[in-house]
This record gives C-alpha cells, sequence and structure tokens, in this order.
C-alpha cells in the first residue's frame, strides 16, 4: 500500500506548511494556555510554588517569534516537499518500504539524534557571541507558557529546521514517522513551557520518566540559563555536566 502524493509548486508547499503550522501552533499552545492558565487547573497545580504569569507583553513577543518561526519552518518543509518530488531524499510512502519493527526503530533514532542536535546547538546558543543574536528572544520569558515553545529567534529557527533538511536525505524515513516525529515535537515543547508550578515537580519524573525533560526541568533552564539545555531526554545533561546538581533531590521531595 502506498500513500499518493501530489506534486506541486515550491510557493504551494510554503504556503500550505505555513497554513498548517501556524494553526497547529495556534491550536495546540493556545487550548493548553486556557486550560493550564484557568482556574481548572488549580486542581493540577503544585501549591508550593506560585511563579508570575508572563505579562501580555510578553505574550505577544512569543507570539510574534512564533509566527516567524513558522514561516522559516514551512519554507524547510517546502524544500524537502520539492525535494521529495524529484527524488532526492530518502523519504517513501510505501507502506510495505520496511517491517512495522523499522517505523518504531526510526521514529525512535530520529527523535534521539533531534535531541542531540538540540542540546549541543542549544548550548552553543548560550554562548556570550551568539546568545544575542541566535537565543535571546525565547529566553523574554523567563517564567514561559506554551506561547514560548516555539518563539525562535529566525536565525534559530533556520538552525533547528536544518535537522529536518538533513535527515531525509541521510535516512529512509517513511511520512507517517516523520508526521510522528512532529507531533511528538510540538506536544513536547508545549507540555515543557508550562512553566514550574503548573504540574507537581515530580511529573514526569518516576522511574524511566526520570530521563525524560518535563515541565520543571525545562523552567529551570528558563531561570538559570546555564543548566538543561536537551529537548527530550535528560542524558546530555546527565553526561555532560549540565544538570541542576539540587535538581533530583528536589523532585524526590
Amino acid at each position: 500500500m502506498e500513500i499518493k502524493l501530489i506534486e506541486h509548486s515550491l510557493k504551494f508547499y510554503i504556503l500550505a506548511f505555513f497554513g498548517i503550522i501556524l494553526i497547529r501552533y495556534f491550536v495546540v499552545a493556545g487550548s493548553t494556555y486556557l486550560f493550564f492558565y484557568s482556574s481548572l487547573s488549580e486542581t493540577f497545580a503544585n501549591p508550593y510554588l506560585e511563579y508570575p504569569s508572563p505579562s501580555r507583553k510578553l505574550i505577544y513577543q512569543d507570539i510574534k517569534l512564533s509566527i516567524l518561526s513558522s514561516m522559516i519552518f514551512a519554507i524547510a518543509a517546502g524544500l524537502v516537499m520539492s525535494s521529495y518530488d524529484l527524488g532526492l531524499t530518502c523519504l517513501y510512502s510505501d507502506f510495505q518500504g520496511h517491517k512495522l519493527w523499522y517505523f518504531i526503530i526510526s521514529y525512535i533514532g530520529v527523535l534521539m539524534l533531534q535531541d542531540s542536535y538540540f542540546y549541543f546547538t542549544h548550548r552553543l546558543f548560550h554562548h556570550p557571541l551568539l546568545f544575542h543574536k541566535l537565543h535571546q528572544g525565547h529566553h523574554q520569558s523567563r517564567h514561559p507558557t506554551p506561547w514560548t515553545s516555539f518563539a525562535f529567534d529566525p536565525l534559530e529557527a533556520i538552525v533547528q529546521s536544518l535537522f529536518f533538511v538533513v535527515i531525509v536525505y541521510l535516512i529512509p524515513l517513511h511520512f507517517i514517522t516523520i508526521i510522528a516525529v512532529l507531533i511528538t515535537m510540538t506536544i513536547w515543547a508545549v507540555v515543557n513551557h508550562l512553566g514550574l508550578d503548573r504540574l507537581p515537580l515530580s511529573f514526569p519524573h518516576h522511574w524511566l520518566g526520570k530521563w525524560f525533560i518535563g515541565p520543571a526541568h525545562h523552567s529551570l533552564h528558563h531561570l538559570k540559563y546555564k543548566v538543561h539545555y536537551g529537548l527530550y531526554f535528560t542524558f546530555w545533561d546527565k553526561v555532560l555536566g549540565t544538570q541542576d546538581p539540587n535538581y533530583e533531590l528536589k523532585i524526590r521531595e
């Protein structure tokens, strides 16, 4: 069985993906913000922590940066699809191309590669010579909200989008795998920018969960800047010494 894809112009792809990415951002970030920053969130919120929510001005700035990032991501997606139409990528749409185990392994593998790419580029962006040009916009909100999840400076958005532009030339991936990774990235980014007080500190750090980044873990990055650079996993932070030494003690309390 094969998914039939219709070829389109680069301009069409860019405009279509810009609309899709923008709608995805407003629906996922907006609905998460409305839920967790309303009276309903009191059921989940950490009663011992109360941090001020960012001002409307900061939220608007996050949204403006996210719109710019969405355009850059749309251009990258358009280039990938145009390359696919020309037969230049390793993307495929035939379900018979690989076994089920390959879908699972390729999905996990891409997440691990993206996490590694993000960790090292993210840590590089915090270098004093690069921070103000590439990453300052994302740190306008010291107490992030879901609106902060894709608020990247344009140059940072270009660097992050390059991962997907390059990976499709190197590894055979089904379109479903790429879509699954993008959905995971969106949900993960939004949840991790909920803030330090919207969920219990222990979420999701139980058992295997201690290897996954949660909102408390990433919120400390926005507060301290020099710790917690990962995207999905805490592996690189632990191995390279950028995990807050008091973090695991705090979540056990």
